[in-house]
C-alpha cells in the first residue's frame, strides 16, 4: 500500500529504492558487525560450514553479513537487489490495482513452481485446486482492471515488472527455505548485499544521467520528510521488520503454505476498502474472497498431510 502510495509523490521508482535501501543500511549494517562480531567472539576458531564449493566462513562481505558468501549472494541477488526495483518501477507504467492483483497472486504460482524444482516438493492435485481457486479468486477481485492493459500504451510494461518482481520474491523464499536460514540473519545478508551493489551503482547512473527505463532522479527535489517516510516505513518497517516477519513463516509454514496466504491480500485490501473508505461492495469481491479463502485451506490442508 506504501509502494502504491508512494509511486504518486516526488521521487521516481529508482529513488524509493535508493532511500529504501540507505533506511534499511542504518539499522543493518551496525546490526551485521554486531552479530558477526559475536560470532567470532564465542567461537574463536571461526568453524567452517560446508557447501558445494567446499569449505567456507560462516560470514561474508567484510563482515557485514552473518552468512555463508554463496547464500547472502542468492539471498541478495533475488530477495534484494531485483525485487524492489523492479516493482517500484512497475508502478510508473500500470495502475495499483494491477500490483494488488499481480504480485500476491502470482506469487503462489511460481513458488510452487521453484520448490517443486529446486526443494524436490510434491504439486499434489488438492494443493493444484488451491492453486487454480486462489487464481481466480484475484482475477474476479481485480481481473477487470488487467484488460486496461490491452487498451495500448505501456500498461504492459508494468503487469511484466510486477510478475518479474513476484518470481523473483518467490525465488527468495524457496532459497531462504533451501537453506534453513535464521530470519533475521537472512534479512541483514541480502539487505546489505542489496545496498553495496544497488547504491553505488545508483549514485554512478544518476551522475551520468543514464537511469534506465527514462527515469530521471529527483532525489534533491523532494521534500525531506518524504525521504525520511520512505527510509523508515520502506527501509525500516518492510525491509526488516516485514522480511524479518515473512522469513520467520517461510521457516515454519513454509514457502508454498506462506506465499498461498498472501494471496488473501487483494481481497483483504478490497473488503478494507468498503468498511474504511465507503467504496461499494460488489459480487465479484465477495466471490473473489471466498474463492481465495478456500485455496488458501486446500493448500495448507494439502501440506499438512505430508
Amino acid at each position: 500500500m506504501i509502494g502504491r502510495a508512494s509511486a504518486k509523490m516526488t521521487l521516481t521508482p529508482l529513488d524509493m529504492v535508493f532511500c529504501r535501501m540507505i533506511g534499511a543500511a542504518l539499522v543493518v549494517f551496525p546490526w551485521g558487525v554486531f552479530l558477526v562480531s559475536r560470532m567470532k567472539k564465542h567461537d574463536l576458531s571461526f568453524p567452517r560450514m560446508r557447501e558445494s564449493t567446499g569449505l567456507v566462513k560462516p560470514y561474508s562481505l567484510f563482515g557485514l553479513s552473518p552468512l555463508p558468501l554463496r547464500q547472502t549472494l542468492m539471498l541478495g541477488v533475488f530477495g534484494g537487489l531485483l525485487f524492489s526495483p523492479f516493482a517500484y518501477t512497475a508502478f510508473t507504467y500500470a495502475p495499483a490495482a494491477h500490483g494488488a492483483v499481480l504480485m500476491p497472486g502470482t506469487l503462489p504460482l511460481s513458488t510452487a513452481l521453484f520448490a517443486m524444482l529446486i526443494l524436490g516438493e510434491r504439486f499434489t492435485q488438492q494443493r493444484a485446486l488451491g492453486l487454480v481457486l486462489i487464481a481466480c479468486g484475484g482475477l474476479l477481485v481485480g481481473g477487470a482492471s488487467l484488460l486496461k492493459a490491452f487498451d495500448g500504451g505501456n500498461v504492459w510494461k508494468g503487469d511484466v515488472l510486477f510478475v518479474c518482481a513476484s518470481s523473483t520474491w518467490a525465488m527468495y523464499s524457496v532459497l531462504a527455505r533451501k537453506y534453513k536460514v535464521d530470519p533475521v540473519q537472512a534479512t541483514i545478508a541480502f539487505t546489505v548485499f542489496a545496498v553495496l551493489c544497488f547504491v553505488p551503482l545508483y549514485a554512478l547512473l544518476v551522475y551520468l544521467q543514464a537511469l534506465p527505463f527514462g527515469l530521471v532522479s529527483h532525489l534533491v527535489d523532494a521534500p525531506r520528510s518524504e525521504i525520511i517516510m520512505q527510509m523508515l516505513m520502506q527501509g525500516v518497517g518492510s525491509g526488516i521488520v516485514g522480511n524479518i516477519g515473512f522469513t520467520m513463516m517461510l521457516k515454519h509454514f513454509g514457502p508454498v503454505r506462506t506465499t498461498m496466504m498472501t494471496a488473501l491480500v487483494p481481497s483483504l485490501a478490497a473488503l478494507s476498502a468498503v468498511f474504511f473508505l465507503g467504496e461499494p461492495l460488489y459480487w465479484n469481491l465477495i466471490a473473489g474472497l471466498l474463492l481465495a479463502l478456500f485455496g488458501v485451506a486446500l493448500g495448507v490442508l494439502s501440506s499438512a498431510k505430508k
